[in-house]
């Protein structure tokens, strides 16, 4: 196949206007190579049954083992208010494991085996360092208090002051590895990662993978080029030494990833900076994450109802155990399992869900009421194979950016496939939605399964709408038109934003929680289209989004990790630990906003046009 597309780089300085990632007629081999699978009945997806699917276990360290024992010695010790069992496995060693371990081990015990609270500090001060010592402050070589050319939509002057203050938040959030992690890995939880990171905040101490591309969006917003490069070297690096990007650089995330952006990053940094060496040393890296997610646990075959066979990928951790940094909370919630491998099943979707970045939410259960019926390794999702098909796209023109023709022929191959998989199995005509699929229990890459409509989840979430982000669905005025009228229709939207799902189940990936990862997938897919509708509309939820996040933080001072979408400047709630600051992503996804939107001068900001 001769292809005639072709890259070409903005010359735009604010970077607005990104160039696309194919050109027209890479878009119109993909878009002709394909059709629609058709309208289907609406259904409840059904589970299927069948025996477990006794996947790969990745084993963990002696250290991440041993921590989790004093993970539940502090939670006997102190019980469970304000526990939080991450900072147990996050903690450093001052002395050799075994020394810690025997000196453990003669801790003095009450008939119920805890430690008495003088005795277990005592003992923590001794033998170890403080959980994020091990990350240590790092100057961001490129942070300036006001960049040139620094938001130039941006005319109101209160705004401006503001965006400068959560553009100085990355300054709180550049960390990099402390040398005795370099020098004594052994005593650590975190790796030992090359260059400096940028992280979520508050808890989250450590690199994440997915929060990462939407702090590069802040960065790149924010003129800062070389921590955004930094970021994806670490990322590399990652999937140099194990194979994939960890969920996070920690010893205890080595058993899963997280969905797949790093395609994403490499090729926005490239679009504003024409880096040719980064396009260079990524490519390599982003050809093996792809065979990471198309082979194995994570590849599953469906036939359609036209008889065409299609693959596509799901989340499945290589984990059956607790997960070692909510393990008491993990135990407690399998307590009531009976059996072993029920339990171990249990476990590995917990993992599995934690790679899909949604822990948790209904839409991996199979009874909502239920929260021991989860079971996203029976799930193909949406959102993961629209990641997968821009993580093709990218290879394809980062590929053609180096002269690589025969990596960009198979790349096109792989997504004009995976564009047929979308249409036939997820997209749902009347719904106007791509809607999860179900599987059967136990599958696996070899066995083929035969496409029902009745296995489409028809429960909305905003995952539904995620495909309109990339331009082959975003450039279709048909597609663009049904799923603007689907959306609008869909209960998602509310005060300050767009809802997770129409459930109100009091887990976080649920109502009334908005997320600034999905704000900003669906508001650019609108956005980007060339509907005069669509792009009013992503203007208005950027706009909703922007000014609850401008009053939460004015009220606390903050930049929050999830707000509630029914109020106005409303911080989010629920789940398994009490909400976070910092934050990496919501500070990236506000700037993108403003610099994407900017904000009149004459317009108020805050909840009902009342500037704080």
């Amino acid at each position: 196949m001769r292809m005639a597309f072709f890259h070409s780089r903005s010359s735009n300085n604010n970077g607005n206007h990104p160039a696309s990632s194919f050109s027209l007629l890479l878009l119109f081999l993909l878009l002709a190579s394909v059709s629609a699978s058709g309208t289907v009945p609406k259904a409840m997806a059904k589970p299927a049954t069948g025996n477990f699917d006794r996947g790969p276990v990745v084993p963990t360290t002696p250290l991440v083992t041993f921590l989790e024992l004093v993970q539940e010695t502090a939670l006997a010790t102190f019980g469970q208010k304000d526990f939080d069992p991450k900072l147990y496995v996050d903690l450093s060693l001052k002395s050799n494991l075994s020394t810690t371990v025997t000196a453990f081990h003669k801790l003095p015990r009450n008939a119920t085996g805890s430690v008495s609270i003088p005795d277990f500090k005592e003992f923590m001060h001794e033998y170890f360092d403080g959980a994020g010592n091990d990350l240590v402050y790092a100057e961001p070589p490129d942070f300036v208090p006001e960049p040139d050319g620094f938001l130039p939509k941006v005319k109101n002057h209160q705004v401006r002051a503001w965006a400068l203050e959560v553009h100085a938040l990355w300054k709180n959030l550049s960390r990099r590895v402390s040398c005795s992690v370099l020098n004594r890995p052994e005593f650590h939880t975190l790796l030992p990662l090359p260059g400096p990171v940028v992280i979520p905040g508050s808890r989250f101490r450590e690199v994440y993978y997915w929060d990462s591309y939407w702090v590069i969006r802040g960065l790149l917003a924010s003129k800062m080029y070389k921590t955004a490069k930094a970021i994806v070297t670490n990322l590399i690096y990652l999937i140099d030494t194990y194979g994939y990007v960890l969920n996070g650089a920690r010893a205890y995330y080595t058993n899963r990833s997280q969905p797949p952006l790093l395609s994403a990053m490499v090729y926005d940094i490239y679009n504003r900076t024409g880096d040719l060496d980064l396009v260079k040393k990524a490519l390599p890296a982003l050809v093996k994450e792809h065979q990471f997610w198309n082979s194995g646990i994570h590849k599953v075959n469906v036939q359609d109802d036209q008889g065409r066979n299609h693959t596509l990928s799901r989340y499945y951790a290589m984990w059956n155990k607790p997960r070692p940094e909510s393990s008491t909370i993990d135990k407690a919630r399998a307590s009531k399992l009976l059996n072993a491998s029920e339990k171990e099943q249990f476990y590995r979707e917990l993992a599995s869900i934690a790679e899909s970045g949604w822990d948790f939410s209904t839409r991996w259960m199979r009874n909502t009421l239920d929260f021991t019926t989860l079971a996203i390794t029976s799930i193909l999702p949406v959102d993961l194979n629209i990641f997968i098909l821009k993580m093709e796209l990218d290879i394809v023109s980062m590929a053609q950016i180096v002269r690589d023709n025969k990596t960009a022929e198979s790349f096109l191959k792989a997504a004009q496939a995976r564009k047929a998989a979308i249409d036939s199995v997820f997209w749902n005509e009347e719904n106007g939605q791509w809607l999860d699929y179900w599987i059967s229990n136990g599958t696996s890459s070899q066995e083929c399964q035969r496409w029902k409509a009745s296995n489409q989840n028809n429960n909305t979430f905003a995952s539904n709408f995620v495909p309109i982000w990339i331009d082959l669905f975003n450039s279709d005025t048909c597609i663009v038109e049904k799923v603007q009228k689907s959306f609008q229709s869909s209960g998602l939207l509310g005060a300050a934003g767009i809802a997770t799902s129409l459930t109100r189940s009091g887990e976080q990936w649920d109502f009334p929680n908005g997320w600034a990862p999905l704000q900003h997938m669906i508001v650019e897919g609108l956005g980007k289209s060339g509907s005069h509708e669509a792009k009013s509309m992503a203007q208005d939820i950027a706009m909703r989004w922007i000014n609850t996040n401008y009053v939460a933080y004015k009220e606390t001072g903050a930049m929050h990790e999830k707000y509630n979408v029914e109020k106005c400047g409303d911080i989010g709630g629920g789940g398994e630990y009490i909400p976070q600051t910092g934050f990496g992503w919501s500070n990236g996804v506000v700037l993108a906003f403003l610099e994407e939107f900017g904000w009149p001068a004459d317009l108020k900001i805050g909840c009902n046009g009342v500037m704080l």
